[in-house]
């Protein structure tokens, strides 16, 4: 488990565990005082998402979904189960997607994944508190129909599936991408925000919106 250097530090604090052969981050973000907090995108390889959550010494509250691709949902229903919490996210556009995870699985020889359906869709303009943070929603469709982007306003960070990565965006040629939609998500409902957002992703390392709009060549 790694904690990225670009966490938030006053009040909510964020750690990276990469699962899944993709290398997916799959997120644990919580409150350092009362210790509380959620999963986001658990993709798979539970065990090691549960030492890590013990390694951290957090209660997890709800697990969030950014989007219904395998790598990031594949993992949710089970744990789900295990520990007891509801789904949030992600927009129910990617509905088609969770309905097909045992199919996804198959075609890349992934194990134990199933099908979810939320306890919570997620809308544009809807809010998700994690130990009573809020985290503002932000649809952004074109990796996939039904992406959403978890955004908390005090302390300046984003959880952005796979919208966007540093010095690159999500893939649209998987079946219901959409290269414009991604663009415009990005430039008109996140670049907005501000220079200064730090950035959690679905692959690689956290990043900044402001550096990404200068310099990220599918956004210049």
């Amino acid at each position: 488990m790694t904690k990225p250097a670009e966490s938030p530090k006053a009040g909510l604090q964020a750690a990276i565990i990469q699962v899944t052969p993709f290398q997916q981050n799959c997120t644990l973000i919580w409150d350092e005082a009362t210790k509380l907090g959620a999963v986001v995108d658990p993709g798979g390889d539970l065990d090691v998402i549960e030492d890590g959550i013990s390694q951290a010494g957090i209660k997890v509250e709800k697990i969030l979904l950014t989007h219904g691709h395998i790598d990031h949902a594949g993992g949710a229903d089970e744990l789900r189960e295990r520990l007891k919490v509801g789904i949030e996210g992600p927009h129910k556009a990617d509905i088609i997607l969770l309905d097909a995870l045992e199919k996804q699985a198959k075609l890349y020889s992934i194990t134990g994944a199933r099908n979810v359906t939320p306890d919570r869709w997620l809308s544009e303009g809807d809010t998700v508190t994690v130990a009573g943070h809020e985290f503002e929603i932000y649809h952004c469709p074109g990796h996939s129909p039904g992406s959403v982007v978890f955004y908390n306003r005090p302390q300046k960070i984003a959880l952005v599936g796979d919208v966007l990565f540093r010095g690159s965006i999500g893939r649209t040629d998987f079946p219901y991408g959409d290269h414009a939609a991604l663009i415009n998500a990005i430039k008109t409902k996140l670049f907005p925000l501000g220079d200064d957002i730090a950035f959690i992703c679905g692959h690689g390392p956290p990043g900044q919106f402001g550096i990404e709009r200068k310099t990220n060549p599918f956004l210049i």
